[in-house]
Parts: C-alpha cells; sequence; structure tokens
C-alpha cells in the first residue's frame, strides 16, 4: 500500500488538470466518477472517493483496443461526456466515441475498477452527452444533448420509439447539452448545460412529474453559471448531482482557471470542482464556488502520497498515463528493457497524428517534469502537448539536443545544443511571467537540460498562451510526456512535481 498523508484542507478543483464533463454516483459510502478523455488512450479515467474530495484514479473504462477506435479519431475527437450510474447492482456507462466509425455506446461493469465489458453499440441513441436514467418500473431513458429523449434498452443499445424534444434549455441559450435525469422526491428533475462551454457556460434545471416531461423551468435559471464575472473559476457547466450518505447534496461540473492578462488563458483544460447544494421551494440551489471549500459534513480521508516519479518498474504503465490514439504493445512497452520505458516511433514528429507520444495531464499551474532518455537508437524527447499544432518540446538525438516549438502554422527550432552521447535528463519548468501585465500570458515554459548535480540549463523559454485553449481551440488540456520520433528511445525514468501550486 502506498504511503498515506494526513487529511488536507478541503481545496478546489477536486481533480485538477484535463479532467472535464465530470460524472458521479455513489454506492453506499464510495463515490463513483469519469471523465472526458478526448482523442487519448486509454479513455474515460475513473476514481474512487470517500468524501467528494480526495480523488483517486482507480482505472480507465475504457482500457482495451476494442472498445476504443481512436486511430481516425481528430484533435478533440474522441471519448465525450460520459455519463455513469448504478443501477440493480451493476455500474453502467454510456459515453459517445466522436470519431469515424463511432457513434454512442454502453459498457457495464461489477467493479467499477474493472475489467468493462466490451462496448455494446447504441446506434437509436442520437448525438452527444448521452444520460442513462431508470424510472420506477425498471423502463430506461435515454436523454442527450439538444436536449431529446428515447427510451433505451441498456443490454442491447436497441431503442424504442422515436427520439423526442423534452426541452431546449434557456430562452436565448445556445448548446443545451449534458443533460441528467434525476428522480428526486416528487418530481423528476433535467439538469442540463446550456450557454456553450466557454466563458457563457453556465448550469438549469427543469422539473416534471413524469421522466418524459412537460418539464418547467426553475423561475432561477442558471443556477450555476460565472459569465460576466470576475470569479477566478470560469466556464462552469456540465453539472451532476449527488447526495451523500447524511442526506447533503453536491453538485461535481467542469470549470477553468483563466490565467494571464486580457483576455485570459486557461492551459490545464476544464477541471472537476466541488459545490454544495441546498433546497429551496422544491429547486436546487448551487452555493458559492471557492477555491478553499467551507467545512464539510464529515471527516476528510487521508490523502494518498501523491506519485510523482515513475521509474517504469511494472509490467504496465499506471492508469494516469495516456497516449495518443492507441498504444501498441510493440511501439509503446516497459518489458523491452526492464526498467525503461521504450518508445518506438511511428510518426516522425508531434505534428502527426500517429505520433508515439505518452504523457501525464499538467495538473498544477506551476510544476516541473523531468526524463532520463537514452536516444543512441533514435530520436525523441519530452513535450508538452495541447494538440498536433501546438507543442513545445526537448529533444535528443545523438549528441544533440534541440527545442521544437509548434504554434499553429508555425514550426521552428528555437535552439540547439551539443551533448556528450548517452543518456541526458530532459526538464522543463512551469512558472508565472515576470513582470506580468494586460498582455503578458499565462505561464512561461522553460525548457533545458539537467546536469548529474542537478543544475538546470535553460536552452529556451517560451511563452504559455500558445499552448492554451483559447489560442488552439478544443476541449483538452495540456498534457506532459515523452516521445519517440525516430527509431527507438528509452527512458529511464519520469518525474513531476508541483513548484508553488
Amino acid at each position: 500500500m502506498p504511503a498515506q498523508n494526513p487529511p488536507a484542507r478541503a481545496t478546489n478543483p477536486v481533480i485538477p488538470g484535463f479532467h472535464p464533463d465530470p460524472s458521479i454516483c455513489r454506492v453506499g459510502d464510495d463515490y463513483y466518477l469519469v471523465c472526458s478523455s478526448f482523442e487519448y488512450f486509454p479513455g474515460a479515467p475513473i476514481f474512487h472517493s470517500r468524501d467528494l474530495v480526495n480523488w483517486r484514479q482507480i482505472g480507465n473504462v475504457l482500457d482495451r483496443p476494442e472498445q476504443l477506435p481512436l486511430t481516425k479519431a481528430w484533435a478533440s475527437g474522441g471519448i465525450y461526456a460520459p455519463t455513469l450510474r448504478h443501477h440493480d447492482g451493476r455500474f453502467w456507462l454510456i459515453v459517445t466515441n466522436c470519431t469515424e466509425g463511432g457513434g454512442n455506446l454502453i459498457v457495464t461493469a461489477t467493479d467499477p475498477a474493472g475489467p468493462w465489458s466490451d462496448p455494446i453499440p447504441a446506434p437509436g441513441v442520437p448525438g452527444i452527452d448521452p444520460d442513462l436514467a431508470w424510472d420506477e418500473d425498471g423502463t430506461c431513458w435515454c436523454t442527450v444533448a439538444g436536449v431529446s429523449q428515447v427510451r433505451l434498452d441498456p443490454s442491447t443499445g436497441q431503442t424504442h420509439g422515436t427520439p423526442h424534444k423534452v426541452w431546449s434549455g434557456g430562452p436565448g441559450a445556445k448548446a443545451p447539452e449534458a443533460p441528467h435525469l434525476y428522480r428526486i422526491r416528487d418530481y423528476w428533475y433535467l439538469l442540463i448545460a446550456e450557454g456553450g462551454t466557454e466563458r457563457g457556460h453556465g448550469v438549469s434545471i427543469a422539473r416534471g412529474q413524469t421522466p418524459t416531461g412537460p418539464f418547467e423551468p426553475c423561475p432561477a435559471n442558471p443556477i450555476l453559471t460565472h459569465r460576466s464575472t470576475d470569479h477566478p473559476v470560469q466556464n462552469t457547466g456540465h453539472g451532476d448531482l449527488v447526495q451523500g450518505p447524511d442526506g447533503s447534496w453536491w453538485m461535481v461540473f467542469l470549470g477553468v482557471r483563466p490565467g494571464g492578462g486580457t483576455p485570459g488563458w486557461h492551459v490545464l483544460g476544464r477541471e472537476t470542482f466541488l459545490a454544495p447544494v441546498t433546497w429551496e421551494d422544491g429547486w436546487p440551489v448551487v452555493g458559492e464556488v471557492t477555491l478553499d471549500l467551507p467545512e464539510l459534513p464529515w471527516p476528510l480521508s487521508p490523502t494518498p502520497a501523491a506519485e510523482r516519479r515513475d521509474d517504469f518498474e511494472l509490467s504496465e504503465l499506471g492508469p494516469a498515463w495516456m497516449s495518443l490514439r492507441d498504444r501498441p504493445a510493440e511501439l509503446c512497452t516497459t518489458e523491452e528493457r526492464p526498467g525503461w520505458l521504450t518508445l518506438r516511433a511511428r510518426g516522425d514528429s508531434l505534428d502527426e497524428p500517429d505520433a508515439v507520444f505518452t504523457g501525464r495531464r499538467q495538473q498544477h499551474l506551476t510544476c516541473r517534469a523531468r526524463t532520463l532518455i537514452d536516444p543512441e537508437q533514435g530520436r525523441g524527447g519530452l513535450a508538452v502537448r495541447l494538440d498536433e499544432q501546438h507543442h513545445y518540446e526537448i529533444e535528443a538525438s545523438g549528441t544533440e539536443v534541440r527545442v521544437i516549438a509548434r504554434i499553429g502554422s508555425l514550426r521552428t527550432v528555437v535552439a540547439t545544443r551539443s551533448v556528450p552521447a548517452g543518456p541526458v535528463v530532459l526538464a522543463l519548468t512551469v512558472n508565472p511571467p515576470e513582470p506580468q501585465g494586460p498582455c503578458t500570458g499565462p505561464d512561461v515554459i522553460s525548457l533545458g537540460i539537467e546536469a548529474p548535480d542537478g543544475t538546470f540549463t535553460e536552452l529556451a523559454s517560451l511563452d504559455g498562451r500558445y499552448l492554451s485553449t483559447e489560442v488552439a481551440g478544443g476541449f483538452t488540456g495540456r498534457v506532459i510526456g515523452m516521445y519517440a520520433t525516430a527509431g527507438t528511445v528509452h527512458f529511464d525514468w519520469f518525474d513531476y512535481e508541483p513548484l508553488d501550486d
């Protein structure tokens, strides 16, 4: 068992970094939560908690190639907005694979840590953001972005009847999406996101006497939004409700933490936040969203010690590691050279959609990452990636190290340095810009090499705004990791640590 730290104060986000579209369910005293993963494999990371604050990743729902075909997924395509539910002794997950040949699918498990079943296609379910809810007689209703609904047999994926519109959200609000349907006391509640997943994002709710409506909108809609405010957490939306064992209610939802000057740039992606919920006149009221959460009605669990370093001593990578679109054993393995991660190139640069890249989400606004690479048989390095057109990397090949920047249609070698033949430590840091002003970006990414005595030699310092969603577009966040772009390269270890977060 890993060492545990004492209980810490409760802070938001409860799952930092690129963990958007949270969906949650409780079974007894245990909470489980899943997120979107887009073009990364494995997909749909799943977490466990006993207190809603301290979350531990216990696996990935879609961790086999036959569950998750992503080779044709575009950047920010792939796995969108899963819904996780527990019904009749089984966990159910429905999700959209937005890629060529994809669509909506259902998987089940008795143990949320897996294994999960092979996918059950649901071709009759239209659109994205599918939700599952069962009524008193066992009928399952699937509600999707739009917001339309259809009766569904989740064991077969067969729909019954024609999808019908049940609500369109608030007047004039765009993109009604992320529906979740619940039976709470005397009503069926339909919770949605609307306003788009950018600064206008929000959460609204309606209620009705039956799961199919008609639905009456809450007079206080949106019940959660930070649009047109200077709140440090923006883009709040895509919520899901859960009730604690003590009867209290909570909402998990996504948000971002913009930094820098105007208009503000978020670089970690959309993160998972938590807020308390109370009820007034039969409607949920979302409490204030704070970075320091108020005292919870139960003690915090001891926090598992953070796994900052991986020495690649296990036969499989841990659940936090993600690869681009797939992870064939012949291209990514810890068994070829024991105690090392071996990557074998497929694309010749990180500009290619089939590049061999394996990384972990950047989860802190300031951090440092390092790796020891042996490039004797190839070319590869350490990268900060947002997508194929937005990434910075420090790369080793033979006796040369170079820094590369790809920003939109521009690609350039920023710096080069000769180094002795053999393994070399590549490093990068992410820090606030100095000085700060209305035109400065959110952070600065410094890339360089590290001497055996720990001395860091910076080769380049690059503006972090160009690796942000506001510049690149899309739905993901930064991922920091290792890659190969020629031949075979070996990595002895990878280390990631927050600096001042």
